[in-house]
């Protein structure tokens, strides 16, 4: 029987929760209603995927970076919410350092009952499908394989990229207004996946003497950072869009030069090719930009590698000072060029057969 509502968790930050589209996807090709529980930095995100009908807010005291406290109040307050939606079935997605087992203990209390996640530890009777998969999948495939072991598949043609809803609303600020830009996104939520700010600048002087316009985006918080760089040259848009209108930003670029962080997946998500200053504290092979054409920046052999540093733990943060403007121009001509390949395409998979689940409790 189709269930009639599904629950799916994804409680991190924005750009990992537009990497579960295609699992989003799939359960609601399956479902009649998808309620996506997100925490506050995702929220935002969530409300851009095709498939989710309802979004809610959670600030998860084992999941965030910066957590709040476990409060009994709180947690009773989210088991009541829940216990009153009365889910059908519910899928936790998690990355792979994360534990889906605290919240099948809530949502099991709540009274939900089916409940699917990836799990390395022993569940108990907290999970109903236990699914196990490969540690190297991209993000995407990982997630998607676990609708699939939930029983969700995709709708027939559903090429397995990452999407947003459209349309998209139009972006207001006259440099936007049309397409053929660039853009430069100078910020992080993490320290050690930023491009120095200096470099940054020089990139934007660079782009702007090869014949670019470059168009500096960043959050409200990053308007002193998007000024710097953007300089005389540049276009300083800093806090000036909602995550929508950045979309849309985005969808009208030729290219987005962008580090590891949400507004590459989102640029992955509109289609946009992306120059990746990808700072290898994460795989590449999990992280980088999904579904469309990218070149990656930056040393992926680094001695910060697979380290998932906050703060860079090497002095002189080499793994992506040595990336230099002009490699950012190169790559930039190279995703644009009419007669060169991109250097990395990166096309999501029909079907993995490495991944594998086991139903009940083993």
């Amino acid at each position: 029987m189709t269930p009639r509502t599904v629950l799916v968790a994804r409680l991190d930050n924005a750009g990992d929760v537009l990497l579960q589209g295609p699992l989003l996807r799939a359960v609601a090709h399956g479902a009649d209603r998808v309620v996506l529980l997100a925490g506050p930095a995702g929220a935002a995100a969530a409300a851009l995927l095709p498939g989710v009908d309802e979004v809610w807010t959670w600030s998860c005291p084992w999941i965030l970076g910066d957590p709040p406290p476990v409060d009994a109040d709180d947690l009773a307050a989210l088991t009541d919410r829940v216990r009153a939606l009365a889910p059908d079935e519910a899928v936790i997605s998690t990355s792979f350092h994360q534990s889906p087992l605290p919240l099948a203990l809530v949502l099991r209390t709540a009274g939900v009952p089916r409940i699917s996640a990836i799990s390395v530890d022993y569940p108990g009777t907290l999970l109903d499908v236990r699914h196990r998969v490969e540690d190297d999948l991209p993000e995407p495939e990982r997630a998607l394989s676990l609708a699939r072991a939930a029983g969700f598949e995709p709708p027939a043609g559903d090429d397995g990229r990452l999407a947003v809803r459209r349309p998209l609303p139009p972006v207001a600020h006259p440099a936007a207004t049309e397409p053929g830009y660039v853009v430069l996104h100078p910020g992080a939520s993490v320290p050690a996946r930023t491009w120095p700010a200096q470099r940054c600048a020089e990139a934007v002087e660079a782009l702007a003497d090869a014949g670019h316009r470059v168009l500096v985006t960043g959050g409200p918080g990053e308007r002193a950072l998007t000024a710097a760089v953007a300089g005389t040259r540049g276009v300083d848009l800093g806090g000036e869009t909602s995550l929508p209108e950045m979309a849309a930003l985005l969808d009208g670029a030729v290219a987005v030069v962008v580090g590891n962080t949400g507004p590459a997946h989102l640029a992955a998500a509109v289609g946009t090719p992306v120059v990746s200053l990808f700072s290898p504290v994460v795989p590449a092979v999990r992280w980088a930009p999904y579904g469309v054409p990218s070149v990656l920046l930056g040393d992926q052999s680094a001695p910060c590698r697979d380290t998932r540093a906050r703060e860079c733990p090497v002095p002189g943060h080499p793994c992506l000072t040595s990336v230099t403007a002009q490699d950012v121009v190169a790559a930039v001509e190279k995703l644009t060029s009419a007669v060169q390949q991109p250097a990395v395409l990166r096309i999501p998979a029909a079907a993995r057969e490495a991944a594998t689940s086991s139903q009940g409790r083993t």
